[in-house]
């Protein structure tokens, strides 16, 4: 449970044993006091997102949370694991550490959402070159404020300092989630029929999707450096990209205690017609109305600034859209009442039709 592994490389290791010089894991790259300081950093964020549940403390080999059975007939553990992606990218351009730790929490609470399920306790994983406690304790920090806003608790993780493995600076992010759901109120799609609303909610950004495109767009055809200002977003490029990954968990849970949605889709990479499709059942077709919601100027700038054809913006980008709801005609309007009282925005954007089953942005 947030555990250190420590692991150096290094090519002359043979060449200095054999000249018989005594070798320790700070002339291989790895600083155990680092490390020490780490977990005492670790130590108090992750409390703070402890409930009744967990039923272990910090320092154990693994995390131990007990099951809320009390709610639910049959319950089903639901669990999915991400990365924020090439979005570390431009943490290591700013040295703002803790908007990926919230990007990768928001971003998995929304993978199981969609399946009906609330998150119970989530787990990290850093692999990092070179173990530096103030980025450690920003990316923590930023875990465990996701943890606490969306009620899961931030039950354990692993840091790998594995030098000469990542470049000076630079660290890969994964999360892995786990939540539950009854087992009759699963949704994933096999209710959707001929007739029902599509309902998108809008994304704030690119969420956690699309950045490697995004990148070379603004920073090598753009020329751009990370705060300089784009007057055509209004706001400086560098923190317009890092805007953290908008999560759906209270509207949507708001939604599920009046109604079953037929189906729920989060969308990441692939947009819209790579992830809506995933819950699209045979002979059937969903027909979103581009123009049917209000665009976000990145996405303007990017596909003028990049020359970017309509359906590689579509397939690589939310456009705008960073969760959709499917429901029935009869339950649309007060869908849409529902949302509205939590304050979140929602637009009807699509219907599902009769057809070969597919994704169409008209």
């Amino acid at each position: 449970m947030f555990n250190l592994t420590l692991t150096f490389h290094s090519p002359t290791l043979a060449l200095h044993m054999e000249k018989g010089k005594r070798l320790d894991y700070a002339s291989a790259g790895v600083s155990l006091k680092a490390a020490d300081q780490v977990v005492e950093r670790i130590k108090a964020q992750a409390r703070s997102t402890f409930n009744a549940n967990v039923l272990s403390d910090i320092g154990l080999f693994g995390g131990l949370f007990r099951v809320p059975t009390d709610r639910f007939k049959e319950p089903v553990l639901v669990a999915s694991t991400d990365s924020v992606g090439t979005k570390v990218k431009l943490a290591f351009m700013s040295g703002i550490h803790n908007t990926v730790g919230q990007d990768i929490v928001n971003h998995c609470v929304n993978d199981i959402l969609v399946q009906g399920a609330t998150p119970l306790f989530f787990l990290d994983y850093v692999g990092i070159g070179k173990l530096i406690p103030e980025v450690m304790a920003e990316i923590i920090a930023g875990l465990a404020q996701a943890c606490r806003e969306n009620g899961a608790a931030l039950l354990g993780g692993e840091t790998a300092e594995l030098p000469g493995f990542y470049a000076e600076g630079e660290y890969d992010l994964v999360g892995t989630i786990v939540g539950i759901v009854d087992r009759e109120k699963i949704i994933n799609g096999s209710a959707i029929a001929a007739g029902d609303v599509v309902i998108g909610l809008p994304s704030v950004g690119l969420h956690t999707n699309g950045y490697s495109l995004a990148r070379k767009i603004c920073f090598d055809l753009a020329g751009l450096s990370f705060h300089d200002r784009v007057d055509a977003i209004g706001n400086e490029i560098g923190p317009e990209l890092m805007t953290v990954h908008e999560s759906y968990l209270h509207p949507i849970e708001a939604l599920l205690t009046e109604m079953q949605p037929s189906g729920m889709a989060h969308i990441t990479g692939s947009g819209i017609p790579g992830n809506l499709i995933r819950i699209i059942p045979q002979n059937l077709k969903a027909v979103v109305s581009r123009g049917s919601w209000p665009g976000l100027p990145i996405f303007d700038f990017l596909q003028k600034t990049g020359s970017v054809a309509d359906t590689d913006m579509y397939d690589a980008f939310n456009m705008g859209i960073g969760y959709i709801v499917v429901v029935r005609e009869d339950q649309a309007k007060r869908a849409m009442e529902i949302l509205a009282a939590c304050n979140q925005p929602a637009y009807r954007i699509g219907r599902i039709e009769p057809g070969a089953r597919a994704v169409e942005i008209v």
